[in-house]
Order: C-alpha cells, then structure tokens, then sequence
C-alpha cells in the first residue's frame, strides 16, 4: 500500500518528522551549550518528508466522506487558523527580544483558551467515537505492526494527543515563569524554551492534521461501514 503512516515491521512512522529516541531536544541545555546568541535552527522538526504526497491516499473524494469525518475535518481547518495566529505571535515575541506587548499577550491568551476549550475537546470525540472501532478494524485489515501487541496508526495518533498536551503545557507554564524571573538572563533562557515549544506544537498539530485529512480518515472510509459511520454521527452530535 502506499498510504503508510506505521512501518508494519517495525511499529514505527514512516518518514517520520520526530524522530522520539533520536531528535528529542533539551532546548535550555542547546541554548546553554550555544549560547543565547546562536543563529537559531529553521524549526525543532523537519517536516517536509512527511508531507510527501505519495504517503495521502488520493482515491478517496473529500467531497463523499462519511459527514462524521467532514465534520472532523471542518473542526481542523479552525484549529489550523489558530495555528497562524499563534505562529505570528511567537515570532513577533521572538523578534522583539522575548518582550510580551499588549497584542501578543491577548494572542497567546485566545490560542491557549482555544486549546482547552476546542483542540482537546476535538481529540477526545476523536478518542472516543472514531478511534477505537478504525483501531479494530485496522488490525483486521493487516494495518498494524508485528509486535506482540501491535501498534496501528490510530496509537500514533494517540501519542500525539498526549505530546499536544506536553508542548502546550511545557510552553504555557514556561512562559509564565519568565515573566516572574528577576534575572534577565535566566528569562532569556526560559522565553527561549517556551518559544521552541511553541514552535514545536504548531508543527506537529499542522502534521498531525495533514496525516489524518490525507491518509488516517481516507483509511477509515475505506474500512468503516455506513452504519458504524450513522453511530459515530450520533455520537459526535450528542
């Protein structure tokens, strides 16, 4: 097949953007080892490879989709208006030397009550109505991996949930911290993790969202029946 998201043999991504056991980053012991002046990398992930078309599944019109996946969808493309508006906040921080000015402050505010309030509330109808019968199903189509237990794409879909949660945390309290630092070197330091994190979270929500849109519910149309998809629907409008 070439929709992939799992390597089947090995239970890992393919052509994965985070690499967990080789890319994770210390990002307060890489500013102090470079020191805050060093030219900042390009972004904390290296995307590109893992949006490669050949990976979305493309024999499945958007347009024809189960109106519960539509509707996860519709969900995505607010969620991907907030990331814009998040990204430009962060870089203005970033550019103005970690400076909170009364506009970013209340863009940050927005985007971490649109966390709580929509993006969590988004993955768990995922986690709850969609995920575990295209988990099952998924298994019985031979989509899993060979382990002992073995992992489908829908658990990497899961890992991500909880890494949103981690970064959105790691970024929020991080940020709050800085502004209570008398220190101006050690709230260089902490804006500079709070910043990476933020980063961080807005490219693996746009990958995350692009694997689902293009290959994890193209699969579930394929796989799911009409009236798994009439209880999913009712499900989410409940």
């Amino acid at each position: 097949m070439k929709y992939k998201i799992i390597d089947t043999a090995t239970g890992k991504r393919v052509d994965e953007a985070i690499d967990t056991e080789k890319k994770e980053v210390d990002h307060l012991k890489r500013i102090v080892d470079k020191g805050i002046e060093a030219e900042e990398e390009s972004s904390p992930m290296d995307p590109p490879e893992a949006y490669d078309p050949k990976y979305a599944i493309a024999d499945v019109d958007p347009d024809n989709m189960a109106e519960s996946l539509k509707s996860l969808m519709y969900e995505h493309n607010d969620v991907i208006g907030e990331l814009k508006n998040f990204e430009a906040a962060l870089i203005a921080f970033h550019r103005e030397g970690f400076k909170i000015t009364k506009e970013i402050n209340d863009s940050f505010a927005v985007f971490f009550s649109f966390f709580d309030d929509d993006i969590l509330v988004h993955n768990r109808k995922e986690e709850r109505h969609l995920f575990p019968i295209l988990k099952q199903r998924l298994i019985e189509s031979g989509e899993h991996s060979k382990e002992p237990i073995p992992k489908t794409p829908v658990d990497l879909m899961e890992d991500d949930h909880v890494k949103f949660i981690q970064l959105a945390s790691l970024t929020f309290n991080f940020l709050g911290l800085a502004a209570r630092l008398p220190d101006q070197h050690s709230r260089m330091l902490t804006n500079d993790v709070a910043y990476n994190s933020g980063i961080e979270l807005i490219e693996l929500l746009r990958l995350h969202i692009y694997r689902e849109d293009n290959i994890l519910f193209p699969l579930a149309q394929k796989l799911l029946t009409k009236a798994e998809f009439v209880k999913i629907e009712e499900k989410l409008t409940l």
